[in-house]
């Protein structure tokens, strides 16, 4: 069964960092498509980083240069290392997985699986 467990939300100040975890149980994430989301309250959710079975990795724009996808198999585990945080990126951040192939993108209708979540606040 496949499960996803999100960590490391918290509060932080503007400019400041968090790396959220994203332990995966039940398959290896590395082959597979996995992604970051968040959901701010009232507002859509939104993808936030993508990586694929290959390692790519894509970014949403308002993200690029400051939050970055890492992993490691050996423990399978999907990281999401946020710096220079923002008020914007206060939200509730997700973990996906789409263990089904094909398109890895920002579509949140492919992941068929999900995480609890953990919240992420920025303050200024």
């Amino acid at each position: 069964q496949v499960q996803l467990v999100e960590s490391g939300g918290g509060s932080v100040l503007a400019g400041g960092s968090l790396r959220l975890s994203c332990v995966v149980s039940g398959y290896p994430y590395s082959r597979y498509c996995m992604g970051w989301f968040r959901q701010a309250a009232g507002k859509e959710r939104e993808g936030v980083a993508t990586r694929n079975s290959e390692g790519l990795t894509t970014y949403a724009d308002v993200v690029k240069g400051r939050f970055t996808v890492s992993g490691d198999n050996t423990k399978n585990i999907l990281y999401l290392a946020m710096n220079s945080l923002k008020p914007e990126d206060t939200a509730m951040y997700y973990c996906a997985a789409n263990i089904r192939g094909g398109y890895c993108g920002f579509l949140s209708r492919i992941f068929g699986y999900w995480g609890q979540g953990t919240q992420v606040t920025v303050s200024s």
